[in-house]
């Protein structure tokens, strides 16, 4: 995927795929998708409940200290809440600061910490019980180096649960385009997570939406945020070469149009090996 919005035509594709995702891109788009974000946020949504379903299965004891990467509006949150009583302290963290003031949590919610900013770089304590995330890691510069960072920073014992997406991901979009986001598959990602915890789960799945138009992909794309790869714009005729493409190779049983998602799943306990510590908190 690699588009961006545009006033007429809805959206837009970039001619070239970045090395690295930009950003200050992705902290602007969004930040502007952020009103329509939970009402079209269907994937993410049921990507935050799967995830939950998963760590219940492998929390031993209700974690106290926990952090979020990537809160976004609340969805995983939210959940998380209420799922999970005996949670002391909630860090949440995003890449975007306004996102804080529209967190409608729970009255019953545990004691909230803020940390704005890009989790690759900012300190982090130590003695966190649980670090999860729902549909941010592919969007990581670096996994791999986080993962490191994580694993230093989690009591022994310490669960890391999250979510991303494979390399499957809206390929209706790359097979169009010949762009995308270089997403890690399953195999990769379990090797990097052996190397730092005890993998304790991994899975995938392939989830097909349907839309009535071209248009409106690109629609629920944009107020997602997914568009966040290019600052680039599409003239009227590409975008309508586009849409007539997208629907002779993409045209679903109903008369709509299909976009896949491919959400990857991984639980991992921290274990009892000795890392290099981050400050106690």
């Amino acid at each position: 995927m690699c588009f961006s919005s545009h006033a007429e035509a809805g959206s837009s594709l970039c001619s070239v795929s970045p090395a690295l995702v930009d950003k200050d891109l992705l902290r602007q788009q969004f930040r502007r998708a952020a009103a329509s974000y939970e009402q079209q946020a269907v994937i993410q949504r049921r990507t935050a409940e799967r995830l939950l379903d998963l760590l219940a299965q492998h929390c031993v004891r209700p974690p106290q200290q926990v952090l979020e990467i990537g809160c976004g509006t609340g969805l995983l949150t939210r959940s998380l809440i209420g799922r999970f009583s005996g949670i002391r302290e909630l860090i949440l963290n995003d890449l975007v600061p306004d996102f804080a003031s529209r967190l409608d949590l729970p009255a019953f919610s545990p004691a909230v910490r803020l940390l704005s900013g890009d989790i690759e770089v900012l300190p982090l304590l130590g003695g966190l019980d649980l670090v999860l995330s729902a549909s941010t890691f592919h969007w990581l510069h670096d996994l791999d180096g986080l993962l490191v960072k994580l694993a230093a920073c989690l009591r022994p014992g310490g669960l890391l649960a999250f979510s991303l997406y494979g390399p499957e991901n809206l390929r209706e979009i790359r097979a169009l385009t010949g762009i995308g986001l270089r997403y890690r598959s399953l195999t990769e990602i379990a090797a990097s997570l052996r190397r730092h915890f005890t993998l304790l789960h991994s899975s995938h799945e392939t989830v097909t939406l349907r839309f009535a138009s071209p248009q409106d992909v690109l629609r629920h794309l944009r107020q997602t945020g997914v568009n966040a790869l290019s600052r680039s714009l599409w003239s009227r005729s590409r975008l309508e070469q586009f849409c007539a493409e997208y629907r002779r190779r993409f045209s679903a049983d109903d008369g709509g149009v299909a976009l896949s998602y491919h959400p990857l799943y991984f639980v991992a306990r921290r274990g009892e090996d000795t890392h290099r510590s981050c400050p106690a908190t």
